[in-house]
């Protein structure tokens, strides 16, 4: 048991799940913040589904010896579901790390005044520059961003505490014209999350290959999740008309705690960039399977085809990809739930 390298799996699952979405407040807002009370019950839910499907997910992954998700996927779904999933995925992954980079340029248009597209072109030209670098890239930047987003997300509900009517705002459950979604939302937030992370998560599992080690780091990556997810949606239930803003969670930082605000700019940004490189290392080991090509060329080819999505508003992509690909992945997580461990 290697509680160092646990710690390291926990941080890459954190990172890859708390994308530009996630950070940036937008897709908790989406998938619960937005149904008040119900929402927090979603999000515990979720968590439940991180903890023990995320574990199950890397130590499934371990005994196959899988190298990419299209090895798990395959050996949850059979040779030919699998292949319709795996090709689901690849669009799945392009079609968030558009959604990445347009995260990335809404913190440099929104936050910093800048434009949007050099806010995407600097996001692309460092994922290369990291990718390079390979497996120990990925764990680098996690092991470094994650641990700040924990904190920030503590800091930022402390302040939160003492807001006047915080426990009422916590407990009050708005009005929503599609407020059946608050029902099966925890379910599809968590799918959706969870067959994008197997891109990451199958690859570092195999190259760890310790079953007690995995377990733990999907334990610990699991709490942590819900950690954040329970601390940033007290946080955004206390600002009227979150539904308006492209990147709430910074907007609650500037009104509550404006001394530290421009570090927890860079907090998201390098939450959205974690996101953006564990998407592309994914979609990368993929496609190496079936084409001998050189790492830079495959990136920048992934690059080319999110340049382009990118430019869709990022809320509207967000809140119009995000829900459809979680019913999409509804399936998988049933099927990872069935699949006993011993029948790896």
């Amino acid at each position: 048991m290697n509680w160092g390298a646990s710690f390291q799996i926990a941080a890459v699952y954190v990172g890859t799940v708390v994308g530009a979405g996630f950070a940036t407040g937008r897709e908790i807002v989406e998938f619960f913040s937005r149904f008040g009370f119900i929402g927090l019950i979603g999000i515990l839910m979720s968590g439940y589904i991180f903890v023990f499907l995320g574990s199950k997910l890397m130590i499934i992954a371990a005994k196959i010896n899988a190298r990419s998700f299209q090895e798990l996927n395959t050996h949850l779904f059979g040779k030919h579901f699998g292949l319709i999933i795996n090709g689901l995925m690849l669009i799945m992954l392009l079609g968030v790390c558009a959604v990445m980079l347009s995260g990335a340029g809404a913190v440099f248009e929104e936050q910093l005044g800048l434009s949007k597209s050099i806010g995407v072109v600097f996001t692309i030209a460092l994922s290369i520059i990291t990718m390079l670098v390979g497996i120990k890239g990925l764990f680098a930047v996690n092991v470094v961003v994650v641990p700040m987003m924990i904190s920030f997300s503590f800091i930022l509900l402390f302040f939160s505490i003492q807001q006047p009517f915080f426990l009422e705002n916590i407990l009050y459950i708005p009005f929503a014209e599609d407020g059946w979604k608050s029902v099966v939302s925890p379910f599809t937030y968590a799918a959706f999350n969870l067959m994008l992370a197997q891109a990451v998560l199958v690859p570092v599992a195999s190259d760890i290959k310790d079953i007690h080690t995995i377990k733990w780091g999907g334990y610990f990556g699991g709490i942590a999740l819900t950690m954040i997810l329970v601390s940033s949606h007290l946080s955004l239930v206390n600002i009227p008309n979150l539904e308006s803003y492209e990147i709430p969670m910074a907007a609650i930082m500037k009104s509550l705690a404006s001394s530290i605000y421009w570090i927890f700019v860079f907090v998201i940004y390098g939450e959205i960039f974690t996101s953006v490189i564990g998407n592309v290392f994914g979609v990368e080991r993929q496609i190496r399977q079936y084409f001998n090509i050189p790492t830079v060329v495959t990136v920048i080819g992934i690059f080319t085809i999110c340049y382009f999505g990118s430019f869709i508003e990022y809320g509207e992509l967000l809140s119009y990809l995000y829900p459809l690909f979680g019913y999409i992945s509804l399936t998988f997580i049933i099927l990872l739930w069935m699949k006993k461990e011993t029948d790896s």
